[in-house]
């Protein structure tokens, strides 16, 4: 019996007591986890898009918080900002390459969230 507990006790200390292994990519994830941001990398998907069209297409988003998530993205390097000096003018918002890298990733998530809800 010696052996087993010895086992045992082994085990558990080679367990990680939190998950370290994600700390090099905490700032990503927290980015992507942030209120709204995969809902706007969404519209962003099918096409670029204006101001007021992710109000319109996202039920319960504020301009406070888009325009803070537009930014965040932005300097994250996944959104850019264009900007048509018209008249009128008009800004436009697309994915960058690393932002269009993230496609077939949140694309399966999409398919995944499908697949549960035909449950």
């Amino acid at each position: 019996m010696a052996a087993d507990s010895s086992t045992a006790t082994a085990a558990v200390e080679v367990e990680p007591t939190r998950l370290e292994f994600l700390d090099a990519y905490a700032p990503e994830l927290e980015l992507l986890n942030r209120r709204w941001a995969l809902q706007i990398l969404v519209v962003l998907l099918q096409r670029p898009a204006r101001f007021t069209e992710f109000l319109r297409t996202i039920p319960g988003l504020s301009k406070n918080v888009m325009v803070e998530r537009l930014r965040e993205l932005g300097e994250a390097g996944l959104v850019a900002r264009h900007v048509d000096p018209g008249p009128p003018v008009t800004t436009t918002y697309s994915l960058t390459p690393d932002g269009e890298a993230l496609r077939p990733h949140i694309e399966g998530v999409l398919a995944w969230a499908a697949k549960r809800r035909r449950r």
